[in-house]
């Protein structure tokens, strides 16, 4: 057989891409200054046939040529670190792959990828938690998150949840109970008053404590980087930016390679228990998004930025950290990666229900700059009322102590289209507000 062009002769061709199969979902351990630059760094995985695009392992269950390898996988003795696989709700390669993908991007030793980011999240807690522990929280989260807190784990688990404001690092401090707090718990940029989190100082204090520390990087990949400012685990619903196209559900957990791999014990594994399973082809497509993140969350952040700044010289009550005037605008300056902004949210304040729903109304139905949706990250500006909607699971009190007025807007900035057509139409939403007699300073 003729030498191949590359020097490698036939069954070499095999072997090196055998070895350039992924082992476990941990990244290269070397953080690089920008997220894009540890993706790149990461090892790219190609096809069976040498295609450019890694092949898709679809399988549910695994063959093993000799029986008494099924006995030795089954105890831990053989695994994905020497390429042995036997059922895809414990490790398949695609969803390995992606797992290292995210690891990457988030510059963890692992991650491993979940069919949502609410079963990430609370098979994070299921596994760092145990019965009649306890959680402190920022008092501003997605809703379903609240609700896991709030009634689910208490009911289920005895796993019981202190909620705090998230800047008040004395209160932080207060709500912790020795011998039983064992996380604590918030967003990097609150859902959804973009309320920004001190991650290394919280980190510090819980680490005093012996607390791990799990963030959700959902509103900011690319942005912030939690495990580089000392958060323990950073936890992603992947449907939003990282995925881009608001057509799967998917999630992320991503810290130590102890956790992770604890986390897929076949005894004691919440993952591997509770069976939030991604699908190998939902892994697939994932995986072929990743690489231009980046660029998507540079436009995004870009508008949201462009947008505010216009909103506020309107005399609209814009929040946005990107502004000078929002409270922790230095500090996200402080850690965030460079180039990629202040995130692709921001949030327009009606003060009531009436007002936000009209503005949303004319914002979809009169102008076209955006859709009445929940969910973020989309290529088109999606808006939703947060207090009736992503929020709702939060009563009146929980609202106020969260800081969510009924009448905020929500918006996840799009960059279709181009920048002006799109400041058009929202000028043009906010004029037939005002024909019609609504005031929105």
């Amino acid at each position: 057989m003729a030498a191949a062009a590359d020097g490698f002769e036939g069954d070499d061709v095999s072997v090196a891409k055998k070895l350039m199969m992924p082992a476990m979902a941990v990244a290269p351990q070397v953080w690089e200054n920008d997220p894009a630059a540890a993706l790149a760094r990461l090892r790219h995985e190609f096809g069976e046939h040498g295609g450019v695009n890694m092949s898709i392992e679809a399988s549910a269950t695994f063959t093993v040529v000799e029986p008494e390898t099924m006995r030795r996988v089954f105890t831990g003795e053989l695994g994905p670190d020497r390429d042995y696989f036997i059922y895809s709700r414990h490790f398949n390669p695609t969803v390995l792959n992606l797992g290292r993908q995210l690891a990457a991007l988030e510059g963890t030793e692992a991650a491993y990828c979940t069919a949502s980011g609410m079963s990430a999240i609370s098979s994070v807690l299921l596994q760092l938690c145990s019965s009649g522990g306890h959680v402190v929280a920022s008092a501003t989260l997605y809703g379903g998150t609240h609700a896991l807190l709030t009634h689910f784990l208490p009911r289920t688990c005895n796993i019981t949840t202190t909620f705090v404001d998230i800047t008040d690092h004395e209160a932080v401090k207060n709500a912790t109970v020795q011998g039983r707090t064992q996380v604590l718990f918030f967003e990097s940029i609150a859902n959804p008053t973009l309320t920004v989190a001190d991650i290394p100082e919280l980190s510090k204090l819980a680490h005093n404590k012996g607390i791990k520390v799990v963030v959700d990087n959902t509103f900011s990949p690319m942005v912030l980087s939690p495990a580089k400012l000392g958060a323990d685990v950073v936890v992603h619903s992947i449907s939003k930016f990282i995925s881009g196209g608001a057509d799967v559900i998917a999630g992320a957990v991503c810290g130590p390679a102890s956790l992770v791999n604890s986390m897929m014990d076949l005894h004691q594994g919440a993952l591997m228990l509770l069976g939030p399973t991604m699908n190998a082809k939902v892994a697939f497509e994932l995986s072929e998004r990743i690489p231009h993140l980046s660029l998507r969350m540079k436009e995004h952040s870009r508008r949201a930025m462009e947008y505010a700044t216009r909103m506020k010289k309107l005399g609209i009550r814009v929040v946005y950290p990107g502004l000078e005037d929002h409270p922790q605008h230095e500090l996200l300056k402080t850690m965030a990666n460079n180039d990629y902004g202040f995130g692709g949210l921001l949030c327009v304040d009606m003060e009531s229900e009436e007002k936000a729903n009209r503005l949303m109304h004319h914002l979809q139905n009169s102008s076209q700059f955006g859709l009445i949706a929940v969910s973020l990250g989309y290529y088109d500006t999606l808006m939703s009322c947060s207090g009736s909607s992503t929020n709702s699971e939060l009563n009146t009190d929980e609202k106020a102590l969260a800081g969510i007025s009924p009448g905020l807007v929500r918006m996840s900035i799009g960059y279709t289209g181009t920048l002006e057509q799109k400041w058009n139409q929202f000028e043009k939403a906010i004029s037939r507000m005002r024909e019609s007699g609504c005031n929105v300073m």
